[in-house]
Protein backbone atom coordinates (compact mmCIF):
# COMPACT_ATOMS: atom_id res chain seq x y z
CA UNK A 1 0.00 0.00 0.00
CA UNK A 2 1.45 3.38 -0.96
CA UNK A 3 1.35 6.68 0.93
CA UNK A 4 -1.61 7.96 -1.07
CA UNK A 5 -3.75 4.96 -0.14
CA UNK A 6 -2.67 5.19 3.51
CA UNK A 7 -3.42 8.92 3.66
CA UNK A 8 -6.79 8.41 2.01
CA UNK A 9 -7.72 5.77 4.58
CA UNK A 10 -6.36 7.98 7.36
CA UNK A 11 -8.50 10.89 6.20
CA UNK A 12 -11.59 8.68 6.12
CA UNK A 13 -10.63 7.26 9.51
CA UNK A 14 -10.42 10.78 10.95
CA UNK A 15 -13.94 11.51 9.73
CA UNK A 16 -15.19 8.28 11.32
CA UNK A 17 -13.45 8.99 14.65
CA UNK A 18 -15.00 12.47 14.87
CA UNK A 19 -18.41 11.08 13.91
CA UNK A 20 -18.07 8.41 16.60
CA UNK A 21 -17.20 11.11 19.14
CA UNK A 22 -20.30 13.07 18.16
CA UNK A 23 -22.47 9.97 18.26
CA UNK A 24 -21.10 8.97 21.66
CA UNK A 25 -21.67 12.42 23.09
CA UNK A 26 -25.20 12.67 21.78
CA UNK A 27 -26.09 9.09 22.69
CA UNK A 28 -24.93 9.68 26.25
CA UNK A 29 -27.04 12.82 26.55
CA UNK A 30 -30.07 11.08 25.06
CA UNK A 31 -29.81 7.94 27.19
CA UNK A 32 -29.15 10.10 30.25
CA UNK A 33 -32.41 11.91 29.63
CA UNK A 34 -30.71 15.29 29.20
CA UNK A 35 -31.75 15.83 25.56
CA UNK A 36 -34.32 14.34 23.26
CA UNK A 37 -32.86 12.44 20.32
CA UNK A 38 -34.56 14.79 17.87
CA UNK A 39 -33.55 18.03 19.58
CA UNK A 40 -29.87 18.37 18.67
CA UNK A 41 -28.79 21.36 16.61
CA UNK A 42 -26.70 20.38 13.57
CA UNK A 43 -24.18 23.01 14.68
CA UNK A 44 -23.72 21.23 18.02
CA UNK A 45 -23.52 24.46 19.99
CA UNK A 46 -26.71 23.63 21.87
CA UNK A 47 -24.81 21.00 23.86
CA UNK A 48 -21.54 22.75 24.70
CA UNK A 49 -18.84 24.88 23.11
CA UNK A 50 -16.79 21.67 22.71
CA UNK A 51 -19.65 19.97 20.88
CA UNK A 52 -19.99 22.96 18.57
CA UNK A 53 -16.28 22.91 17.75
CA UNK A 54 -16.37 19.14 17.19
CA UNK A 55 -19.34 19.46 14.82
CA UNK A 56 -17.60 22.19 12.83
CA UNK A 57 -14.28 20.30 12.74
CA UNK A 58 -16.12 17.24 11.44
CA UNK A 59 -17.97 19.33 8.85
CA UNK A 60 -14.72 20.98 7.71
CA UNK A 61 -13.25 17.54 7.17
CA UNK A 62 -15.96 16.30 4.86
CA UNK A 63 -16.35 19.67 3.13
CA UNK A 64 -12.78 19.45 1.82
CA UNK A 65 -12.79 15.69 1.23
CA UNK A 66 -14.05 15.94 -2.39
CA UNK A 67 -10.97 17.99 -3.24
CA UNK A 68 -8.26 16.08 -1.37
CA UNK A 69 -9.94 12.68 -1.53
CA UNK A 70 -10.81 13.21 -5.18
CA UNK A 71 -7.24 14.05 -6.11
CA UNK A 72 -5.86 11.07 -4.20
CA UNK A 73 -8.47 8.77 -5.76
CA UNK A 74 -7.67 10.18 -9.20
CA UNK A 75 -4.00 9.44 -8.65
CA UNK A 76 -4.74 5.89 -7.53
CA UNK A 77 -7.29 5.22 -10.29
CA UNK A 78 -5.06 6.47 -13.10
CA UNK A 79 -1.85 4.90 -11.84
CA UNK A 80 -0.40 8.33 -11.07
CA UNK A 81 -0.16 8.05 -7.30
CA UNK A 82 3.51 8.89 -7.71
CA UNK A 83 2.31 12.48 -7.99
CA UNK A 84 0.48 12.36 -4.65
CA UNK A 85 2.66 9.94 -2.67
CA UNK A 86 5.33 12.47 -1.72
CA UNK A 87 2.94 14.87 -0.01
CA UNK A 88 0.02 12.61 0.93
CA UNK A 89 1.14 12.08 4.52
CA UNK A 90 1.77 15.81 4.92
CA UNK A 91 -1.80 16.46 3.77
CA UNK A 92 -3.09 13.93 6.29
CA UNK A 93 -0.97 15.40 9.07
CA UNK A 94 -2.14 18.91 8.25
CA UNK A 95 -5.77 17.73 8.26
CA UNK A 96 -5.38 16.00 11.63
CA UNK A 97 -3.67 19.07 13.11
CA UNK A 98 -6.33 21.37 11.64
CA UNK A 99 -9.07 19.25 13.21
CA UNK A 100 -7.35 19.01 16.60
CA UNK A 101 -6.74 22.76 16.63
CA UNK A 102 -10.38 23.39 15.73
CA UNK A 103 -11.62 21.10 18.49
CA UNK A 104 -9.28 22.66 21.06
CA UNK A 105 -10.18 26.33 20.67
CA UNK A 106 -11.60 29.09 18.51
CA UNK A 107 -9.35 31.83 19.90
CA UNK A 108 -7.88 34.19 17.32
CA UNK A 109 -4.48 32.52 17.56
CA UNK A 110 -5.93 29.03 17.16
CA UNK A 111 -8.05 30.11 14.18
CA UNK A 112 -4.89 31.44 12.54
CA UNK A 113 -3.03 28.19 13.30
CA UNK A 114 -5.98 26.21 11.94
CA UNK A 115 -5.97 28.33 8.78
CA UNK A 116 -2.26 27.61 8.29
CA UNK A 117 -2.94 23.85 8.38
CA UNK A 118 -5.80 24.33 5.91
CA UNK A 119 -3.55 26.42 3.66
CA UNK A 120 -0.96 23.63 3.57
CA UNK A 121 -3.64 21.25 2.26
CA UNK A 122 -5.00 23.79 -0.20
CA UNK A 123 -1.60 24.61 -1.70
CA UNK A 124 -0.79 20.90 -2.05
CA UNK A 125 -4.17 20.32 -3.75
CA UNK A 126 -3.42 23.08 -6.26
CA UNK A 127 0.04 21.61 -6.87
CA UNK A 128 -1.35 18.11 -7.41
CA UNK A 129 -4.02 19.43 -9.77
CA UNK A 130 -1.34 21.26 -11.74
CA UNK A 131 0.77 18.10 -12.00
CA UNK A 132 -2.24 16.04 -13.14
CA UNK A 133 -3.36 18.62 -15.72
CA UNK A 134 0.05 19.59 -17.08
CA UNK A 135 0.48 16.51 -19.34
CA UNK A 136 -3.02 17.03 -20.72
CA UNK A 137 -2.17 20.54 -21.84
CA UNK A 138 0.53 19.31 -24.17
Amino acid sequence: MNDTAIALLGYIGLMIVMLAMLAGLRTGLTLGGKKAANSFSPAGDDVSPFSGRLCRAHANTYEFFPVIGGLMLYGLATGQSGITNGLAMIVLGARVLQSLTHIASTSILMVQVRFFFFLVQFVIAIYWLYLFVQPLMG
